[in-house]
């Protein structure tokens, strides 16, 4: 296990934080019953507005649009097996509303804007531009604990169907 994640441990229950959601309620991950799938990623650009600073120089920075397309893509699968989809990022709600529509992505996208479920599980990040962004991975969870973690995520674009593949 990578040591920016360690702490990530099966049973490790999440902090009851609201974070709004694009469809203008807001989520305690912690307070779901059932299991959950969390895909955290960094940040997705919009057609004909630039990436930010150095975008293309780090690794893992790229993918985003590919990976939340690939979970709209597996929706019912998960949907069938009982688990509700979220991503979750840190931009604002405005921001992420704009994408999920044009992605015609059929589950909730969470905002972290303010950073605090980040910092609350001390979720890995990097910066670039003065900004900070958190570093793609996937939280699997049941009853508002952490079941599994996905991460690294080395395809974005075949992730949702790895994870599929994993849960059965």
């Amino acid at each position: 296990m990578s040591a920016d994640i360690a702490h990530l441990v099966p049973g490790l229950v999440l902090p009851p934080l609201a974070l709004p959601a694009t469809d203008g309620s807001n989520v305690v991950l912690a307070a779901l019953g059932g299991r959950s799938i969390v895909a955290i990623y960094p940040w997705t650009g919009r057609p004909g507005l630039p990436n930010p600073p150095h975008w293309d120089d780090i690794p893992g920075a790229h993918g985003s649009t590919p990976e939340l397309e690939g979970f709209r893509d597996h929706h019912a699968a998960f949907a069938e097996r009982g688990l509700r989809l979220f991503g979750l990022s840190g931009q604002t709600t405005d921001y992420q509303r704009e994408m999920a529509s044009r992605l015609r992505l059929p589950f909730l996208i969470l905002s972290d804007a303010d950073g605090a479920f980040a910092a609350a599980l001390r979720l890995p990040s990097f910066a670039t531009g003065g900004t900070n962004y958190l570093k793609r991975l996937t939280l699997v969870l049941r009853d508002g604990a952490i079941e599994a973690v996905h991460y690294p995520v080395p395809d974005p674009a075949a992730h949702a169907a790895e994870i599929a593949k994993r849960l059965g």
